[in-house]
């Protein structure tokens, strides 16, 4: 059974307003431009950084914070950060929905994501992703023992993991039932993860004035290109809300199941009252 999430509502039809080419051409092009910008400075530190610092990557962390910025910028999505992002290593988990999470969570604090194996093998997001240090994981159960080991690691060298517990985007007016799969590795006792925390994090995205609130939702079989040139081609833009949430401390959490459920309630309660539905 696939775990995407499936709306009972069509998507919206965002149609094509008049000069929607010309500002596909001129945002995307200048965003590939930032993009290209990025990998270049990244692959050019990223060997003497790694021989230096091993995982850790105090170079080439700026450079995937300025890039995420200058994206948001060009689309003309304000960015708004509310509450405090949380400092050193541990967790980050939100509410999934869509590839402008991406940029919404690392415009401020960079943050390494947790995603499945697949994406890794995705042409052109794949090699993206390996770049900037997403940790990848399988969906084998027997593979638990080496995803605490890996995630272990990269918390021991000062990273922020970000995965969604949802492991579904939406259009953004629900939260989905955490799966508690991913907090087992950080529960798991003699995993080394004293004194961790983690943070819950709430993303709302709000559509300009007229326009369908689900604008940057993607979900269910949306395809990749023709979202991404609605969001580039639309008239006006909205914002991207993210509201950090007090950190939860691993040590005493109460074991995996109590800690996504802790986390699934401050994500929801940040969301308005009308979207805290699943």
């Amino acid at each position: 059974m696939s775990v995407t999430w499936q709306s009972p509502t069509p998507p919206p039809d965002i149609g094509r307003a008049p000069g929607h080419w010309r500002r596909v051409i001129w945002r995307g092009g200048r965003i590939a431009l930032v993009i290209g910008a990025g990998v270049l400075a990244t692959l050019l530190l990223r060997l003497a950084e790694r021989l230096l610092h091993g995982v850790a990557r105090p170079w080439t962390q700026p450079i995937t914070i300025w890039v995420c910025r200058r994206t948001l910028a060009i689309l003309g999505i304000v960015h708004v950060v509310e509450g405090t992002p949380m400092p050193g290593p541990g967790a980050v988990v939100a509410n999934h929905v869509s590839w402008l999470d991406i940029f919404a969570l690392n415009a401020r604090k960079r943050v390494y994501f947790v995603s499945k194996s697949e994406v890794a093998g995705w042409p052109g997001i794949g090699f993206l992703a390996r770049l900037v240090g997403t940790v990848f994981i399988s969906r084998d159960p027997r593979a638990a023992r080496a995803h605490t080991a890996l995630l272990r690691d990269r918390l021991a060298a000062g990273q922020r993991l970000l995965f969604f517990p949802e492991g579904t985007s939406t259009d953004g007016k629900r939260v989905r039932p955490f799966k508690s799969t991913l907090f087992e590795a950080l529960c798991e006792p003699g995993a080394g993860l004293e004194g961790a925390r983690v943070q819950p994090v709430t993303l709302v995205y709000e559509a300009p004035e007229g326009a369908d609130p689900r604008l940057y939702g993607w979900w269910g079989d949306m395809e990749f290109a023709g979202h991404l040139l609605a969001v580039l081609g639309a008239v006006r833009q909205g914002r991207v809300r993210v509201v950090c949430h007090a950190p939860i401390p691993l040590d005493g959490a109460g074991g995996r199941k109590a800690l996504a459920a802790a986390c699934e309630a401050a994500v929801r309660a940040g969301m308005p009252p009308d979207r805290r539905g699943t």
